[in-house]
């Protein structure tokens, strides 16, 4: 018979002392979860805060809180212009992220912008006003559209799908960007509200006519959807003798976009449009100049040939 005394009782509890300890040393392993990590789910987190910023908009314009709604635009356009670079920079680019982005920017510089100059503006003209905001979303769809077709055909028909874009061109846009379009499409309303600030009011009731919105609308959806090369900055290179310039020019255009904000985006989008110019010209010139290399280098071996023979 096995003993039941106090020694078997004590043998007992310093073996399950010794169990207890032995557990409390065991290294304890976390419980691993599949799934992204959280950094790869920021550039989508910033995506998602655009589309929010577009839709607040919209909003807003509803309850004619015209200053809240265009800072909400363009607070989308500077997150559309770091969840991208973010996303390369973690290497947490994807299939889901372009298409979100997308998606977002279609609301964000789309609609909402369409929807705010319609409240604001055109809404006087009744059917006729909504015309050129419903083209302005068709083009902004078209050229999202486009974007994303370029992308899916790419990888999966590298024979059929559009060719690579020679070196030349890769610093540039086909046509202005969706953030740079809704930019333009809203200087009626920044140079407005710039003016009324100013004490115009002449000047700004003028600026809120129906005609200069619904006209500026349909050229700058024309310009959306077109080929026109456009820089992107993405390889933009500074010479270095304008470095400072450049340097204490965006020092100044800070300096007024904190004292005069409605200004300096009117001024912005001035800018631009001008640039859109210079960016036509520096892409033909590239273009020439790569057609010249190309040329040389074709005549090249036809002119070793003969003097050979």
């Amino acid at each position: 018979m096995e003993s039941t005394g106090p020694n078997h009782h004590r043998a007992a509890r310093a073996r399950l002392l010794r169990q207890r300890l032995q557990r409390l040393r065991r290294p304890r392993t976390r419980p691993r979860t599949r799934g992204p990590s959280f950094n790869r789910l920021i550039p989508n987190i910033l995506t998602m805060l655009g589309l929010c910023a577009g839709l607040t908009a919209v909003r807003f314009a509803f309850e004619g809180r015209w200053e809240h709604a265009a800072v909400l635009i363009v607070s989308a356009g500077a997150i559309d212009g770091i969840d991208g670079r973010l996303a390369r920079l973690l290497k947490s680019t994807s299939r889901f992220g372009a298409e979100f982005d997308s998606l977002s920017d279609f609301l964000s510089f789309g609609v909402a912008p369409a929807l705010v100059l319609y409240l604001w503006s055109l809404h006087d003209a009744r059917g006729l006003g909504f015309a050129p905001c419903l083209l302005f979303a068709v083009c902004s769809a078209l050229r999202l559209a486009r974007f994303n077709a370029s992308l899916s055909d790419a990888p999966a028909m590298p024979l059929a799908g559009p060719p690579p874009k020679p070196a030349y061109a890769q610093s540039f846009f086909t046509g202005v960007p969706a953030p740079a379009g809704a930019g333009l499409a809203l200087f009626p309303l920044f140079a407005s509200l710039t003016f009324r600030e100013w004490n115009w009011p002449l000047t700004a009731s003028a600026i809120q006519h129906p005609i200069v919105s619904g006209v500026l609308l349909v050229i700058v959806g024309a310009l959306m959807v077109s080929t026109l090369p456009t820089w992107s900055f993405k390889n933009f290179k500074v010479p270095a003798d304008y470095v400072l310039p450049l340097l204490l020019g965006i020092g100044a255009y800070v300096a007024v976009l904190l004292t005069e904000p409605w200004a300096a985006l009117a001024g912005a989008g001035i800018i631009y449009g001008g640039m859109l110019f210079f960016s036509a010209r520096s892409y033909a010139r590239l273009k020439r100049e790569a057609e010249a290399m190309l040329d040389a280098d074709a005549a090249a071996p036809a002119e070793e040939g003969e003097a050979a023979a």
